[in-house]
């Protein structure tokens, strides 16, 4: 098994405003754009050849990975014209994969953090003869989630998008967004139309007497969809809880890149990041946060499972608890955000304008 497609063109709306002017898998993660962890695992697995499926901000892509041969790789790219769904896009990159119609060729969705044995998910395909195997996770609360039940040899079942009613949660089994399709299988989905694999492919694939399998590996998985999960998995990659050999620098409580000036008497915990170039000034404490190149967090600023965009500007005093500054924000001294507040990019908050508690 040497090739992997990535789809990497989705909006990324729901992690808004980092994702305003870089697509979300450009995102850094424990000082590197989160693409490059998702690369790093694959060519540790044994893959060689990766070609990405682009859409969003695709331009950003290709200069900073080059042909992959930083990685070990060989990256290719192809750009949708249109959305066209996570089976579409598979599609529209098929003519780049160099497998046989038998062949494995495994696909990734770009916005999950996984410790996925991906060796293993590919053993398992070939052992089972399966048309497509899939990787499943178990979760509590599966509401969100498409479910996946399977019988006890793994097979797949059914596909159950999104229940709301606990009669429909036949399963805690979730789709975890990582699959090895046969060839012949990408070759078969329609060409030059949206498909969405998980309700059309899949559920018609089940339909036609496809051999579709599941694997069960619940070691660590997150979902990177909103700002609180990517900063708690920039967080994880730091801390080491999530696995990576991409993580530019020894994993622990901070992870401080080259370039990056923090004073002395500042703390830094959880899992935190600093970018290249960012500053973090006298007597600020920073936990679970992840601050990105550029930015400037003035003295005395607390910043807690934060995230501080690039060259955004956090002033003196500032206390921010779950809240996402854009590229390029200024938020003024003695300011006290909270939980899910977006500052937009380029947006000036004045000092001391906005507060959850008395000005003592």
């Amino acid at each position: 098994m040497t090739e992997a497609i990535l789809l990497v063109g989705g909006k990324g709306t729901r992690l808004r405003p980092l994702t305003v002017h870089t697509p979300k898998p450009m995102v850094p993660a424990a000082g590197v754009p989160f693409l490059t962890h998702q690369l790093a695992r694959a060519r540790a697995a044994g893959v060689e050849h990766i070609v990405l499926a682009t859409s969003y901000l695709a331009e950003v892509f290709e200069p900073y990975f080059g042909d992959g041969s930083d990685l070990g790789l060989h990256i290719e790219y192809v750009t949708e014209r249109e959305p066209l769904g996570t089976g579409g896009a598979i599609r529209n990159v098929a003519a780049r994969l160099r497998s046989g119609p038998d062949d494995p060729v495994l696909v990734f969705n770009g916005d999950i953090l996984t410790g996925l044995d991906i060796r293993a998910l590919v053993d398992t395909h070939e052992s089972t003869g399966a048309d497509v195997s899939l990787h499943l996770t178990k979760v509590t609360d599966p509401r969100a989630y498409g479910l996946v039940p399977t019988d006890g040899n793994g097979r797949v079942l059914a596909f159950l998008e999104k229940p709301q009613t606990p009669e429909e949660i036949v399963t805690d089994q979730i789709n975890a967004g990582a699959y090895v399709f046969r060839r012949s299988v990408i070759d078969a989905i329609p060409a030059d139309r949206p498909v969405s694999v998980e309700r059309e492919t899949f559920p018609g694939l089940l339909a036609a007497g496809a051999h579709l399998q599941g694997m069960v590996d619940s070691t660590y998985w997150l979902d990177l969809g909103t700002p609180a999960a990517f900063v708690r998995g920039s967080a994880d990659l730091v801390l080491g809880r999530a696995p990576s050999p991409a993580v530019p620098g020894r994993r622990g409580d901070r992870l401080i890149l080259p370039t990056a000036t923090v004073a002395p008497d500042a703390k830094l915990t959880g899992g935190t990041v600093v970018g290249e170039g960012a500053y973090i000034a006298e007597g600020a404490r920073i936990s679970g946060s992840a601050i990105l190149p550029g930015a400037v967090v003035e003295a005395g600023a607390v910043i807690t499972d934060s995230l501080i965009g690039t060259r955004a500007r956090v002033g003196e005093r500032t206390v921010l608890t779950g809240v996402v500054v854009g590229d390029g924000a200024t938020v003024g001294a003695d300011n006290e955000l909270r939980d899910g507040v977006r500052v937009w990019c380029g947006a000036q908050l004045p000092a001391g304008a906005v507060r959850f508690s008395s000005d003592m």
